[in-house]
């Protein structure tokens, strides 16, 4: 489903299968009522959700999966959730994916913000100003 993009190529290798997408504080979502439990629990504890929309044979959603879970430890206020789009294609098409990876900032289930592509600077100035708006 969709694009991969990436700010730059990577020549990752496709064979490499021991990357993790959940880790740190991050939330792997494999169904859909697992996304409305978390998205009701950040609104009920009054947390930001970023949601990574990404694709296990995407090389670039490989790639900044690793620094994705190091911004999940470093702001634990935050909510940080990864849900693969071929394993939720009817959530990922209701939120429009049209390439991985694909990052919203939700406040109580809306969205506030949005990133398209494996881009670490814009992530990280994303988070952290969403995280500083908030008192996180």
């Amino acid at each position: 489903m969709g694009l991969c993009l990436s700010k730059q190529d990577n020549d990752a290798e496709d064979s490499d299968h021991h990357f993790e997408f959940a880790g740190g504080n991050v939330h792997l979502i494999t169904a859909k009522e697992s996304w409305e439990e978390k998205l009701s629990q950040a609104s009920r504890e009054s947390k930001i959700v970023v949601a990574n929309f990404s694709a296990a044979w995407c090389g670039p959603c490989r790639t900044i999966a690793p620094f994705y879970c190091e911004l999940s430890v470093k702001y634990p206020a935050l909510m940080f959730l990864t849900i693969d789009v071929d394993e939720l294609t009817d959530l990922s098409t209701s939120w429009d994916i049209k390439a991985t990876p694909t990052f919203f900032f939700l406040r109580d289930g809306q969205q506030i913000d949005k990133l398209v592509g494996a881009n670490k600077s814009e992530l990280r100035k994303k988070v952290t100003a969403i995280a500083d708006s908030f008192g996180r």
